[in-house]
């Protein structure tokens, strides 16, 4: 079976796609969104599902990126279903 195509968010062209939440029949692609604001590095959450978008604000503040990034790999799935839910 042929992976989906991961496609550059409008408003976030420069999201990395890390990963899918999958539940029933609901398939929701997780991108991390990071920037540069000052001395700190911030990031939010994208969660897409067809033509359905919903984002975070920025929930993340660390010195780098990559902490960013570390920080985001101590989400599990739960964890990452609550945030979606929590934007509905």
């Amino acid at each position: 079976m042929a992976q989906p195509q991961h496609l550059p968010i409008p408003d976030a062209p420069a999201a990395r796609h890390l990963g899918d939440l999958e539940r029933s029949h609901a398939r929701w692609s997780v991108y991390l969104e990071t920037r540069t604001v000052g001395p700190l590095a911030q990031g939010r959450l994208h969660f897409l599902e067809g033509s359905r978008h919903k984002s975070t604000g920025c929930i993340f503040r660390e010195w780098t990126e990559q902490d960013i990034i570390q920080r985001f790999n101590d989400f599990g799935p739960i964890e990452l279903w609550k945030i979606l839910e929590s934007l509905s």
